[in-house]
């Protein structure tokens, strides 16, 4: 997992899409920008779609996400508001966002975070 810090805590990269972006587009778009690697297309599959409480908003203001896996080319390096890159696993659920957590919870499950 490669997560960045705002408010004393780990997020992942990652945004909104733009008006007329898939979301096959806006993962290419924003993990170039903020991780400066270039996804294989032909590589993404979707994983799942996570919703929770927003992570320093008002009670009630939720935050949906959904996650793809993919493959890709180049050298990982933070970038745009990315400012460093770290691996993450299980032991580091309490220090991500709680929509974060539901994904941790999910790949925990899955087996495929350490």
């Amino acid at each position: 997992m490669r997560p960045f810090q705002r408010k004393g805590c780990l997020l992942f990269a990652g945004g909104k899409r733009e008006p007329g972006e898939t979301d096959t587009g806006t993962l290419l778009r924003e993990i170039e920008e903020e991780l400066s690697v270039r996804i294989q297309p032909d590589t993404v599959s979707y994983f799942a779609t996570f919703e929770a409480q927003a992570h320093g908003k008002s009670e009630g203001v939720s935050v949906r996400m959904t996650c793809y896996t993919a493959e890709y080319e180049g050298e990982l390096r933070p970038a745009s508001e990315i400012a460093e890159l770290a691996w993450l696993t299980y032991a580091d659920r309490e220090r991500v966002s709680p929509v974060v957590q539901l994904i941790f919870d999910q790949l925990q499950q899955q087996r495929l975070l350490g």
